[in-house]
């Protein structure tokens, strides 16, 4: 995959990551995720999900605490691209938090590992970045 194909993909995974993300549903956002998952946040702890179920309860978890801080939607920015190998690349982007009246809640910098399945881009790692 060359580098614009590469970056173009990447921008469709994360706009189509926005998306599911309005719904605040869990199954729906782990729709984007592979089987092993693995999560590390920071400062350093780490979470492994082994299911998609697992994958969706954890994200039901991560929606609804957003939700509770007043997180209506998300939007990303500064999407970085490299490639790993032909199938897989590095994306990083900074999220965003967002009110209702759009005011930020919360950013946060988050790098994935993502590989092409099936026509489209699945994560099996994230990585938050120390602040």
């Amino acid at each position: 995959m060359d580098p614009v194909e590469s970056e173009s993909r990447a921008r469709a995974f994360f706009d189509d990551f926005v998306d599911a993300f309005r719904s605040f549903n869990g199954a729906a956002i782990a729709e984007r995720y592979l089987s092993p998952y693995l999560a590390f946040h920071a400062p350093g702890a780490a979470q492994v999900f082994l299911s998609a179920a697992e994958t969706g309860a954890y994200f039901q978890g991560v929606v609804d605490e957003y939700h509770a801080q007043g997180a209506r939607s998300c939007r990303y920015a500064g999407l970085s691209v490299t490639p790993m190998g032909g199938d897989c690349i590095l994306a990083a982007v900074t999220w965003e938090l967002v009110a209702d009246d759009q005011s930020v809640v919360s950013a946060w910098r988050e790098s994935y590992n993502l590989c092409w399945v099936d026509r489209r881009f699945m994560v099996y790692v994230s990585t938050d970045h120390a602040p």
